[in-house]
C-alpha cells in the first residue's frame, strides 16, 4: 500500500484558495493519493497521479472494498 497525503498547499496551488480535488473539483485544505489495488503496480503502470479530498477518498475506499457502488 502506498499513500501520500498533502497537508497543505503544494505545487502550483494558491495558498489562499487551498487544493483542488481531482475527482469532485472542490477546494480542500488537504488531499490524499492512495495507490492500492489488486494487480496494480504503480511503478510499472502508466498513470496520471490524482489527488482526492477526504470525502472522495472515503467514497473510493468504500467502492474498492465493495461497500458502495460507484
Amino acid at each position: 500500500m502506498s499513500q501520500t497525503e498533502a497537508m497543505g498547499p503544494t505545487g502550483g496551488a494558491d495558498p489562499e484558495k487551498g487544493l483542488r480535488c481531482d475527482f469532485c473539483g472542490e477546494i480542500s485544505t488537504s488531499l490524499r493519493r492512495v495507490a492500492l489495488d489488486r494487480g496494480y503496480d504503480r511503478l510499472q503502470t502508466p498513470h496520471r497521479e490524482q489527488y482526492a479530498c477526504p470525502a472522495c477518498s472515503e467514497k473510493k475506499e468504500k467502492r474498492r472494498l465493495g461497500l458502495e457502488r460507484g
